[in-house]
């Protein structure tokens, strides 16, 4: 919590949670309760969701509209601006005391890309373009389809699954290896044929983006099998996608794929999933997700991706099922005293990173480690060094 989430930028909502002032979304940053809101001047907010008196949470809704925050606890309230406007019994305070000087905790920095507002508690943090780097040129294959950007359908589905969050986080960044043996079943279901195709996912080609920021990204390229909604795929204009996005992003991460963007945010391009991974203890995580389409897609279009996203890597999914239960297993077994202490196998592509010239930064291939073995080197990192907070005290 202390030198990986609140030294990071971390994913809080979607821009389309917030259309009037007031509009406001409960979330987590690590294990720190937030409110995200819109203030009266129409800016993007977040704040500690934690009562200045005693702690406790001012706002108990996952999400709504609202003039102001109250505790329920003894009654201070805040507006949309953070700022302490009403104290029950005010007589009964000294002089000394100044409301001013006890407005909710502000979340420093929150900036947007592409729909997606992210925040951080560092107060020197670099810009979240530059923290994303060329991770950006992988995320926009899925939000800059057109001008009009993205919008959320349906709710925000949560779940809570046994495993450690940096199961999923790296699975997201680097591991089509599984998908094959994992998702077997999956695969029959959604296949014409009705068999999985094995040996069409074994002799995939594609590339693994590597980043030293600890994302990570993983594609096929010119997938001989789609396993999308069909409505989506009839519906896309990919002549226009190539003038927008080019061909390099057309025929690798526009519509197929996994990323993660570090530390525990990631999205998969063929449903549309945007997803968080929020750890409860090194054991536990719930997962947070939500479903984006284009906003130009009609109604249409956009139910038959929520139905799609719904059946494959909902909660109750044919995909995240099985996800949640290798997680799970592995977390189930990792406190025995020898199993704990065992090497695991990191080595699948050592040696294949390289810049192609085709794909921002360097990439490897499809089957690899790479982005996992960077993504476990960025964690390392940030846990051997202090963060501003350390280094002030």
């Amino acid at each position: 919590m202390r030198r990986v989430f609140a030294p990071s930028w971390l994913f809080l909502a979607h821009t389309d949670q917030f259309h009037k002032p007031g509009d406001f979304f409960a979330t987590y940053m690590g294990a720190d309760p937030v409110v995200v809101t819109r203030d009266k001047s129409g800016k993007i907010r977040a704040f500690l969701n934690s009562c200045r008196h005693r702690g406790a949470r001012v706002c108990r809704a996952d999400f709504g509209t609202t003039r102001s925050f109250t505790c329920s606890y003894h009654g201070w309230s805040y507006d949309l601006e953070g700022r302490l406007i009403s104290v029950p019994n005010r007589d009964g305070y000294p002089d000394s005391f100044h409301p001013d000087d006890w407005g909710l905790v502000e979340v420093p920095h929150v900036q947007s890309y592409h729909g997606l507002i992210f925040g951080t508690w560092n107060p020197d943090a670099a810009a979240l373009v530059d923290y994303l780097g060329d991770m950006a040129w992988y995320l926009d294959a899925m939000l800059d389809h057109d001008a009009e950007g993205t919008v959320v359908v349906g709710g925000v589905h949560k779940w809570v699954l046994d495993g450690n969050w940096k199961l999923a986080a790296e699975q997201f960044a680097t591991d089509w290896y599984h998908v094959n043996m994992s998702h077997a079943s999956a695969l029959m279901v959604l296949s014409p044929e009705g068999k999985a195709p094995k040996d069409e996912i074994i002799h995939r080609t594609g590339r693994q983006y590597v980043d030293p920021n600890g994302h990570g990204a993983g594609f096929p390229v010119h997938p001989k099998n789609r396993f999308d909604a069909r409505t989506v795929h009839e519906w896309m204009d990919y002549s226009a996608l190539r003038d927008r996005l080019g061909d390099a992003r057309v025929e690798g991460p526009l519509t197929n794929g996994h990323a993660t963007v570090f530390p525990n945010f990631s999205y998969l391009p063929v449903n549309g999933s945007i997803r968080v991974w929020h750890p409860k203890g090194p054991d536990k995580m719930e997962v947070w997700s939500w479903t984006i389409v284009d906003k130009s897609m009609p109604d249409d279009v956009r139910e038959a991706q929520r139905l799609y996203n719904l059946r494959t890597f909902g909660p109750s999914g044919i995909f995240e099922q099985d996800d949640g239960e290798n997680w799970s297993e592995v977390q189930s077994i990792s406190r025995g005293f020898v199993t704990n202490g065992v090497a695991l196998n990191y080595q699948m592509g050592m040696g294949s990173e390289r810049y192609d010239g085709r794909y921002p930064g360097r990439t490897s291939e499809l089957y690899s480690d790479a982005a996992g073995r960077a993504f476990y080197a960025r964690w390392q990192e940030l846990m051997n060094t202090p963060a501003w907070h350390e280094v002030s005290e």
